[in-house]
């Protein structure tokens, strides 16, 4: 259903199976013998918006219309309501173009282009944080420790490309301990931009929602989160000082060093519900 997700399971998941997204490499072992390794595919995708090039990304382009329409709203270069008349993907030129009915604002931004500390070269705006203080996250959204505890057991067990070859990060979207999309790339920055770009295509609001993520918690991260209207950030790694202070301004829920049944939340401790596993209700 437009507008939001109605099932308890995932829309969209990992494929470790696609021949296109990984390569078998022959090497050495540490005891010398000869062993074939799984590696994950990279492959530069270059974005155009209309007629403007805007960047181009390395990425495994296992979606790349996700990907571009996640990027544009990030960045503040796409709003909820603008009309796209089209998205093309030209596999054979790596090349994938998203058309809009009118003009953007890309020149003023591309003068203020930063290189942030994502894997695989992440890029923001200098006005990336032109929505931030403005956004209202949802102040009655909550999750419970055991949905997070039986959360990260779902996602760390579903087959993923992670688990297959390694060198790649993963975006979920939940809802409570209901994974619902999962999104991997060679940049955690890429991973959530196709959650953003899915959200943005399909109407999905993020006020009753949770981020999880393997990847740091940085200020982009939690930037990108807050733009999504996503009020509570999971990750099993750890934080950055910026990406902490960000949090606690806009009020995000931060929870990061996620493993097993042990976790550190560092900003918005209000939303976590601290309850047994065995517990129903709250």
């Amino acid at each position: 259903m437009k507008g939001d997700i109605l099932k308890n399971s995932y829309v969209i998941r990992p494929d470790p199976t696609n021949p296109e997204l990984v390569e078998h490499v022959e090497g050495i072992a540490h005891d010398g013998s000869v062993i074939s390794a799984t590696v994950t595919v990279e492959r530069p995708l270059t974005l155009y918006l209309n007629k403007h090039e805007i960047v181009t990304m390395m990425t495994i382009c296992d979606y790349p219309e996700y990907l571009a329409i996640g990027y544009l709203a990030n960045q503040n270069m796409l709003f909820p309501g603008d009309d796209i008349t089209a998205i093309e993907y030209v596999d054979d030129i790596e090349t994938v173009i998203v058309r809009t009915s009118h003009e953007t604002n890309f020149e003023e931004k591309l003068k203020k282009k930063t290189l942030t500390s994502g894997c695989a070269q992440g890029t923001v705006f200098g006005d990336m944080m032109e929505k931030f203080g403005s956004v209202a996250l949802n102040e009655n959204a909550y999750v419970r420790t055991s949905e997070l505890f039986s959360l990260t057991k779902t996602i760390n067990t579903t087959p993923s490309l992670y688990l297959e070859a390694g060198a790649i990060h993963g975006c979920v979207l939940c809802r409570g301990d209901n994974p619902l999309v999962y999104m991997e790339d060679v940049g955690r920055h890429n991973a959530v931009d196709k959650i953003a770009g899915y959200m943005y295509q399909e109407g999905i609001h993020g006020d009753d929602k949770i981020l999880y993520t393997t990847g740091r918690l940085t200020s982009e991260m939690v930037i990108k989160t807050v733009q999504m209207g996503i009020p509570i950030l999971a990750s099993r790694s750890g934080f950055t000082a910026w990406g902490v202070d960000l949090a606690r301004k806009v009020g995000l829920t931060l929870i990061g060093r996620l493993r097993g049944e042990r976790f550190m939340a560092l900003s918005g401790e209000n939303r976590i519900i601290f309850n047994d596993k065995t517990q129903d209700g709250i």
